[in-house]
């Protein structure tokens, strides 16, 4: 059973953008000039998944592979989530994935492009898209994928180690499950760490299947 809700975050609070259609919302954001991260970034990333979705991942924001290509989740981190889901019984597919920013921050050490983590500024201003996504698509869950989506969704009161696994309610109508990002499988050094670590993401996961069942 979903947890009583928290503060909500911006995307769930605040003002959001207003289209027809989730496709009529995505080539409003193409021209989005709300933070200075679109200056540096190849091009905005937006959502992309079934219009009637029944399940929304929200992650951080674009990476490297993600900025060249334009779509979300297509680098090593989304392989791993793609695996994940499959083996949570999820069908990625018929999923909505998308960031709660949208366009690539980083850091240039010589050729390479390192990640840095959003602001709390940049996470407001983008979740005007964030939340006119999820006002469209109207899922039955949503699962923040670390920090950052966590943040915009929920605020800072709730934490992802604190909170991870939980469904937490929301006044929009759907619960919010809390987990860790892909990315941070990556990260983990011990093999044996790595592997207790990923199928823990798959319990969380697997949530998602007896909410929408």
């Amino acid at each position: 059973m979903p947890t009583e809700p928290v503060k909500m975050g911006p995307a769930l609070s605040g003002e959001y953008a207003e289209a027809p259609s989730i496709a009529a919302l995505r080539k409003q954001a193409e021209g989005c000039e709300r933070c200075d991260l679109y200056k540096n970034a190849t091009q905005l990333v937006f959502g992309e998944g079934p219009s009637k979705a029944r399940v929304v991942l929200v992650g951080e924001q674009p990476g490297d592979r993600e900025d060249l290509a334009g779509r979300p989740f297509v680098g090593p981190a989304g392989r791993i989530l793609d695996e994940c889901l499959h083996e949570a019984g999820i069908d990625r597919t018929s999923c909505y994935l998308t960031n709660a920013v949208k366009h690539f921050k980083f850091e240039q050490r010589g050729k390479r492009r390192l990640h840095s983590r959003p602001n709390a500024g940049e996470i407001q201003r983008c979740s005007w898209w964030l939340g006119a996504e999820l006002e469209k698509l109207h899922p039955e869950v949503v699962v923040a994928l670390g920090a950052t989506a966590l943040s915009s969704l929920l605020g800072r009161r709730a934490g992802v180690m604190k909170n991870r696994g939980d469904l937490i309610a929301t006044p929009a109508g759907y619960p919010v499950l809390v987990t860790i990002h892909p990315s941070y499988l990556l990260r983990i050094q011990s093999r044996e760490d790595a592997a207790a670590e990923r199928d823990r993401f798959v319990k969380d996961l697997a949530k998602i299947a007896a909410h929408v069942d």
